[in-house]
């Protein structure tokens, strides 16, 4: 199919372009335009025209197919695709952007692990919230979790749900606070029956996945890991 196609776009257009100069051959002698010029022409045109959309409804249609036999096994998935440095600097830019009063990160220290040749940071913000990465041996994040201490019965909120609210729109370069609020609605933590007791909450966005549990009666973590 793709050779008749390709043979009625050549043949047509070839066509096309010898009756458009005999037509303006014929109108620079004064003679009168001959009505078969015209239909010949418009004719030619249409067998062009179906030869081309042919050409490149095969040829779409086939890389569809060649998409579709990759194994799901070879699709990559997104991940976090970013140093801690680059981290580091989406962070602070949500913050910027957003205002996020309270959170910016000035330095995160990596201690290398010599023996598994990864990883690990920890930042703390305040005596009720820290920061903490795994990060591969090409110095790329790995995973992030954010501990958050305090009374766990209590509704989550304050700079706790902010930093959440911030590490979402770092992993999501494209995301608005609106879209960050949307994934913390999906995890479940604004619902109002939520039982702050016992809640283990999570969502998968672009790869990643986002998880808010609860340890104990003080303890509560955020999570962001690539999911497999």
């Amino acid at each position: 199919m793709q050779y008749l196609f390709t043979t009625l776009f050549i043949l047509g257009f070839i066509a096309f372009l010898v009756f458009v100069v005999l037509m303006i051959l014929s109108i620079r002698k004064g003679n009168r335009l001959p009505i078969r010029y015209i239909f010949l022409t418009m004719a030619s045109f249409a067998i062009a025209s179906i030869g081309l959309y042919g050409m490149l409804t095969l040829s779409s249609n086939s890389s569809q197919s060649e998409i579709d036999q990759i194994p799901s096994s070879q699709i990559e998935l997104s991940g976090f695709h970013m140093t801690t440095e680059e981290f580091k600097h989406k962070f602070n830019g949500a913050v910027g952007k957003y205002r996020l009063n309270g959170l910016s990160i000035t330095r995160l220290n990596v201690k290398n692990s010599s023996e598994q040749g990864t990883g690990a940071f920890e930042y703390v913000f305040n005596d009720k919230l820290r920061l903490v990465g795994a990060v591969n041996a090409d110095e790329s994040l790995q995973e992030i979790r954010l501990y958050g201490t305090g009374d766990t019965s209590e509704p989550t909120g304050g700079i706790f749900l902010t930093a959440i609210a911030t590490l979402i729109l770092t992993t999501n370069s494209e995301y608005t606070y609106n879209d960050a609020q949307n994934v913390i609605q999906d995890i479940g933590l604004l619902d109002r029956d939520v039982n702050q007791s016992d809640f283990d909450g999570a969502t998968v966005r672009n790869g990643l996945k986002y998880r808010f549990n609860i340890q104990d009666h003080d303890h509560s973590t955020f999570e962001i890991t690539v999911t497999k």
